[in-house]
């Protein structure tokens, strides 16, 4: 029988690399797959149905919203984002390793619907890196900049209720030790209830002996 695949909940602060983290694993190892959220944002030139997203009608989402057909969902800037359930759903059955990137929000709906989800939360090495990398893409306005600084200030709040964090001082070397965590998660004690409940007969058994 085939080892389900694990849910990872990456999270970080805007500008922290989260997606060059993402890339780097994906390009360096098998056996994972970047969940494709659905949003009712407009398509944009070069985006593919599917791969970039799944682009829906206002009507469609909230019709999957209805059905339970979201594992999460939000509200920004006046569009909706959410990742579909039967993605994620034949991924792991498949025995692959489902990548959800998506905020705290989101997190923590996650957490809810899948109690065994591995929620890891991506750091800089301190906040001077975090601003500068923020204001060294110098492509972004001042209040923009100081927006994502005061979301930055209410998402630290919570990174507790995340599993690990991981500083992405190097984003080969965080992503090596992100498939590292992920790896030891079929070890964890709520995954192996068949076989926890097996020795437990056999040795039950003994007692009969």
């Amino acid at each position: 029988m085939s080892v389900r695949g694990s849910l990872v909940v990456i999270s970080g602060f805007s500008g922290v690399g989260k997606g060059t983290v993402i890339r780097q694993l994906l390009e360096s190892e098998k056996g994972y797959a970047l969940s494709v959220s659905a949003t009712t944002r407009g398509m944009r030139a070069g985006e593919t149905d599917g791969v970039h997203y799944f682009f829906r009608t206002e009507e469609e989402f909230r019709r999957m919203i209805e059905q339970d057909e979201l594992l999460e969902h939000a509200c920004y800037c006046n569009h909706y984002y959410g990742t579909p359930r039967a993605f994620v759903e034949e991924k792991l059955a498949a025995g692959v390793h489902v990548l959800l990137e998506i905020d705290t929000q989101g997190a923590r709906q996650i957490r809810r619907s899948y109690p065994d989800a591995l929620l890891v939360f991506i750091m800089p090495p301190d906040a001077q890196e975090l601003r500068r990398r923020l204001t060294g893409r110098g492509t972004e306005e001042k209040a923009v900049i100081r927006e994502r600084l005061q979301r930055a200030a209410g998402e630290a709040d919570v990174i507790e209720e995340y599993d690990y964090i991981l500083v992405n001082d190097q984003p080969d070397a965080c992503a090596r030790r992100l498939h590292e965590l992920i790896g030891c998660q079929q070890y964890r004690v709520s995954r192996n209830a068949e076989q926890i409940r097996r020795i437990r007969s056999e040795i039950k058994a003994f007692e009969s002996v």
